[in-house]
């Protein structure tokens, strides 16, 4: 079943490009740069004001009051479909090429808490990326059954380069009579391994995401930083493990791995699965689901869930909605796998007016804290979500955008 090549001569097309730091151009302070700058949040958001614009990187010294805005203000992001992600104190800005290749941009925060760009280079497109030791591993998945070959990249944090690649035949993998192809939902290390959560599909006709295997869960088990496959983890409780382009598998502080599942499987455009929304478990220093198992559908009153943050402890917000869909949900709660207790989350905008939310949230270093970007046609705001309290508080407004992301990075 494993078939995975490494071609370093391609990496050749991959070079990175360092920039000048002194570039005035590509920073923005976002707030007062006095001395004794520690840190900054970043808030990426996108311009409301016209349509196919792209994502403003901006700054702020606090997330639970004031206001920022767009106008005049940020850095601007090439090409309109961004997504970040934050490693070894490092902002990592990727352009979604739609199939061609995009721009990867880093940026660092200087003494005086100003964002400076420290490379720009060119990557494939991928539909997967996540942290990994010191690297960032991407993944560029094939959703064709006739070239089912997707590609991995390890890019280093620390040279901000890429140092190897390789291939998996991700139809070798499913290991399917009817031909369906691995889709990757996500990356997740667990322990020294990296852990694929994959769904299969039929990656052809007018349903290439459509599969006729709806109540199965699956996770290709990888070595690294070699990226040779071991085994395949399965399990027939749950339908797949995450979304597209969503994590549904995490790591707690004890080494213990959940996986969460939306049961939102589809063939032919058709809600399939007949297993409810839950959450399974595998135990640290195995590599097989235990008898753990939470029905969060039913611990909900019957609510699905769509993403998940990991706070501390056992302790996850929970993002839901009311029916299945393909879309981000618009119910927030606590869950506690621990416990296997779900607490829904006061003081979030009501959910019929939530216009978007963010996908990418931070977490307070003590674990107390959670915000997210919630859009209502009254605008965009940071909501602090006390976890213990289960309570929600409105926070910092970003004037003339919608807010995709939040991060923070500590001074260079």
């Amino acid at each position: 079943m494993k078939k995975v090549k490494l071609n370093l001569g391609i990496l050749g097309l991959l070079a990175t490009f360092f920039v000048s730091c002194s570039d005035s151009d590509d920073s923005n302070s976002g707030g007062d740069n006095g001395g004794g700058i520690d840190s900054k949040y970043i808030i990426t958001a996108t311009p409301t004001a016209s349509e196919g614009v792209a994502d403003y990187i901006l700054t702020a010294d606090a997330l639970d009051s004031g206001t920022i805005t767009t106008a005049g203000n940020g850095i601007e992001q090439d090409g309109t479909y961004r997504y970040y992600v934050t490693s070894q104190n490092r902002f990592f800005s990727l352009l979604y090429g739609q199939g061609n290749p995009g721009a990867v941009t880093t940026y660092g925060l200087n003494s005086d808490g100003v964002l400076e760009k420290l490379s720009d280079f060119q990557s494939e497109t991928v539909q997967a990326f996540a942290p990994v030791d010191d690297d960032i591993l991407l993944m560029k998945i094939s959703r064709n059954s006739d070239s089912p070959i997707s590609s991995w990249y390890r890019l280093d944090t620390n040279t901000l380069q890429f140092t190897a690649e390789g291939q998996i035949n991700t139809k070798e993998l499913a290991d399917k009579e009817n031909g369906e192809i691995a889709f990757f939902s996500w990356i997740t290390q667990v322990g020294n391994k990296v852990y694929l959560p994959y769904f299969t599909v039929k990656a052809c006709c007018n349903d290439r995401f459509g599969t006729e295997y709806p109540n199965e869960a699956n996770i290709a088990v990888f070595s690294y930083p070699e990226m040779e496959y071991e085994k395949t983890i399965h399990d027939e409780r749950t339908s797949f493990i995450g979304r597209y382009f969503v994590n549904g598998l995490t790591v707690d502080e004890t080494g213990d791995a959940y996986a969460f599942s939306s049961a939102t499987a589809t063939n032919n455009n058709e809600f399939t699965s007949t297993l409810p929304s839950a959450i399974t478990r595998i135990k640290n220093g195995t590599t097989e689901f235990d008898e753990y198992y939470f029905d969060l559908e039913a611990a909900s009153g019957g609510l699905y869930l769509t993403d998940h943050i990991y706070v501390k402890n056992g302790k996850f917000i929970g993002i839901m909605k009311a029916e299945k869909s393909s879309s981000s949900g618009n119910i927030y709660a606590v869950i506690d796998v621990y416990n296997q207790t779900y607490t829904e989350i006061t003081g979030t905008p009501d959910p019929s007016t939530i216009l978007g939310v963010t996908g990418r949230n931070y977490v307070s270093e003590d674990g107390s804290t959670v915000y997210i970007g919630i859009t209502t046609k009254a605008g965009s705001y940071v909501y602090s979500i006390d976890v213990a309290g289960a309570t929600a508080t409105r926070g910092l407004e970003v004037e003339g955008g919608v807010i995709t992301a939040i991060s923070k990075l500590d001074t260079m």
